[in-house]
Formats: C-alpha cells, structure tokens, sequence
C-alpha cells in the first residue's frame, strides 16, 4: 500500500472514530434529554390532576367533564387512577374494560410518596397526595410515542450523516493527501530518472523550507559526491586498463618470438608457455574491464543489436582453441527447440564473447578429458546454452559464493586464475536480463546454465 494511501485511510479511521463518537454522544444526551422531558411532563400532568381534584367540590362527577375538557393537555395512551385513602379506586379513565393495577405499587408510596418507573411499558409515574386533609393515590401511565419517534428518527439522522461523512472524509483525505503528497511523488519520479550517466542532473529545488525541498538539496549534494566517485573510479579503470593492455601485448609478441626459438630446453620451453598463458589471460581480464567501464544497465540496451547465438559460441570457442588447442567442442541443437527458433538474442556482441571465452576457458582448464559439450535449447519463452563438461565439480558448500569476485573453488587448486571471470560473465549476463546456473547433474559432471529470456 502507498504512502499516500496509508495516510489516507489512517486520517479516515481517526475522523471517523471521532464523529462516531461525537454521534453517540449526541444520541445519548437526547436520550436521556427525552427521559427527563417526559418525566417532568408526568410531574406537570399529576400536579394538575391534583390541582383539579384540590379545587373540585364533588370530584367524581365532575372529573369525567374535566378530563375530556383538558384532552389537549393528557400525554398519549395515558391512563389515570385515583385511589382514596381506603385504596379504593374511585376514577379511572380506562373505559369499556376491566381495570387492574398493582396493589404492590401503593403500598410503596406509602413509603416514598412519589415512584417513577421507566422500564416498564408503559412508563410510570405515581405519588401519594395529601389533598383536603384527606389522602389520594394518583397513578399515571403513559408511553413517550413522541419522543421515541424523535429519538428513532434522530437515530436515523445520525446513521445516515455518519455513512456519508465516512465516504466523504475518505474522498477529501485521499483527495488532499495526493495533493500534498504530489511534491514527494515528483521528487521521487525525478530520482528515478537518475543513472549511473545521469549523475550531473540535479533535482529541482523549489522556493519553500519544508521537509521535501530539504530532501531534494541533500540528494543533490548526495549524486554531486556520488558522480565524483563513481567519476574517479570508471577513468581509474579505464585508465588503467588501457595502459595496461599496451605492455602486456608487447609481452605476448615477445613471448610468441621467443618460444619460436629453437635453443630451449624442454623446462625453458614449458615455462615460457605457461607464461604465456598467463599473459593471455590477463589480456582478456583487461579487455574485460575496459569493455565493462563502457556500459551500464541502463544504457547497454541503446546498443543492442541481433545476435546469433552459434555464432557467438564458435567464434568464442575458436578464440580459446588458439590458446588451448587439445579443447574439442560437441555442439548440438536440442530437439526440444521450436521449429521458428532462429537463435537470435538481442545483445551486445563483444560482451557475450567474454561470457563464452571464460566458459570455454574453464571447460578447457578444468575439464579431465578436454572436452566441452553445448547444447541449445530454444522455447517461445526463453533461449537456454548448456555448456557442460567433465571434471572435478564443486562442493554444494561453496555454489552459493561461486559467481562473486575473487571466489575460487577447491577443484582450482594449483591453476592460476584471478577469480573473476565468473564475477564478469555473470555481470555481463544481467546486462542483457539474462543468467548463469551452475550445476552437477552427475558425478565429474559440471554444467552451466546461460538462460535468456525472449
């Protein structure tokens, strides 16, 4: 999940635990704002009922003419009884029906004089009423169907106003946070753009002092420091590299002169060979480096061009040949190939040379009968070269460390070597998307794996 995002959603679940909050405050506090209305309208409602029967002369007759006058005033479904001091009902206004009440109710106003019960349906509300001298019990029963519509209908409101300020606070903070987020996301799509080539551009500082322009002038000041290294330390190689390679073909050519000569004895001889071979490898190892200084991942693909695989494998092979002409190569194309396969790659050819002259090579040093065998197989997918041969294979322990720089196996032991052929041909490979597999199918048995993907 993006940033932009996250920030979102987390702002949406804050503000909208608030407001829900805020919801279930406010419908509480009408609820209990209802109860009490209701309840005094109870108070008001028996007051007055008192009132009346304080002032009346002959209250049963007159309380049925009373009531009906006072209609507008009584509270819904309500009903009234009024018992004398005998707990004798002697007004009730529930018509055509047996009236009943709960004795357990007036003989508790005997003691509180005045009970109030809001579980019960309906609510009610009774006092003991000391009236003329003489004792009334008033009982009064009503439901609140007026407030409990409000209280319904606020709770409406509230479920309503909460759902669409959820989706609109969602809206507004992923909305706002893209916007305020916008210079983060360009600064960040323009350090994106920046390569190994690309290290002088600098990235736009804008006139403010917040949090991202301060990001965006220390990575500039990180790329100025970067360019000067990454500067320093590519024309040190390719310095390096090219005057290097200037004696070391002045050895070669004076080595081939002399071991033309026929004076040496057969140590001298073997000697001047096995110097020679060592002069030659690092020729190669230095037009590696100076090739590897030229490109980059970035901008190798400008270059690319279509490129034969069998021919990049038999022109390898006769470069090795000449070094090591004993090395013989059984070639082959598996049966497995596609008909339309036409064993073309997109690449760099100079580069896939070395990836296959340092194969060959270890093929050709390593291997107990001088013999390399190369299979290729070619899929709608991918293009893959088998080049395998026979020789002492290396420990599992040591695979993992295989294709980093100055790493050598157990099965190198008393042949010269850098240790960085397979560094270089697995760094070349990852130029063209491509890799390098090394396994030990079989006892004595070393395969190595070059997969490219089409």
């Amino acid at each position: 999940m993006s940033l932009k995002r996250k920030i979102a959603l987390n702002l949406s679940i804050a503000f909208s635990l608030l407001f829900g909050i805020v919801m279930a405050v406010i419908y509480m506090s009408f609820n209990d704002f209802r109860k009490e209305e209701f309840k005094e309208r109870f108070r008001q409602r028996l007051d007055f009922t008192s009132h009346f029967i304080a002032k009346s002369k002959d209250f049963e007759e007159e309380a049925p003419v009373f009531f009906n006058e006072n209609s507008d005033n009584i509270l819904l479904n309500e009903t009234i009884l009024i018992f004398n001091s005998e707990k004798e009902l002697i007004y009730s206004t529930i018509k055509d029906r047996n009236v009943t009440w709960d004795s357990a109710l007036l003989k508790e106003l005997d003691e509180k004089k005045i009970v109030y019960s809001e579980k019960t349906v309906p609510e009610v509300y009774a006092a003991l009423k000391t009236i003329n001298g003489e004792n009334y019990y008033i009982l009064t029963s009503a439901l609140d169907t007026n407030g409990n519509s409000k209280l319904a209908y606020l709770k409406y409101l509230l479920i309503t106003a909460y759902v669409m300020s959820t989706l609109l606070i969602g809206f507004f903070s992923y909305y706002f946070m893209g916007q305020f987020l916008k210079p983060l996301e360009d600064l960040n799509q323009e350090i994106s753009e920046v390569t190994a080539h690309k290290l002088t551009t600098q990235i736009p500082v804008r006139d403010s002092n917040d949090e991202i322009n301060v990001l965006a002038q220390s990575f500039n000041t990180m790329i100025t420091r970067l360019d000067d290294v990454f500067q320093s330390q590519k024309d040190f190689t390719a310095s390096a590299s090219h005057e290097i390679r200037t004696p070391i073909t002045r050895m070669a050519f004076q080595l081939e002169n002399l071991i033309k000569l026929e004076q040496h004895s057969p140590e001298t001889l073997s000697s001047l060979k096995q110097i020679q071979k060592d002069v030659y490898q690092l020729s190669d190892l230095t037009n590696s480096l100076l090739l590897l200084t030229k490109f980059d991942k970035e901008n190798i693909q400008s270059i690319y061009e279509e490129v034969r695989i069998d021919e990049v494998i038999f022109e390898s092979f006769e470069a090795v040949e000449k070094s090591y002409p004993k090395l013989k190569m059984d070639f082959l194309i598996s049966e497995d190939t596609a008909e339309n396969g036409l064993l073309t790659i997109k690449g760099v050819q100079s580069l896939l040379d070395i990836v296959f002259i340092n194969l060959f090579k270890n093929a050709a040093v390593y291997s107990d009968d001088t013999e390399v065998d190369v299979l290729i197989t070619e899929t709608d997918e991918n293009l893959v070269v088998d080049v395998v041969s026979h020789g002492d294979t290396i420990p599992k322990g040591e695979r993992a460390k295989l294709f980093e720089a100055f790493t050598r196996g157990n099965n190198s032991q008393n042949i010269s070597g850098s240790g960085l052929g397979l560094r270089i041909v697995k760094r070349i490979l990852e130029y063209h998307g491509a890799k390098i597999i090394y396994t030990s199918p079989a006892d004595l048995l070393n395969k190595f794996s070059v997969v490219f993907n089409k």
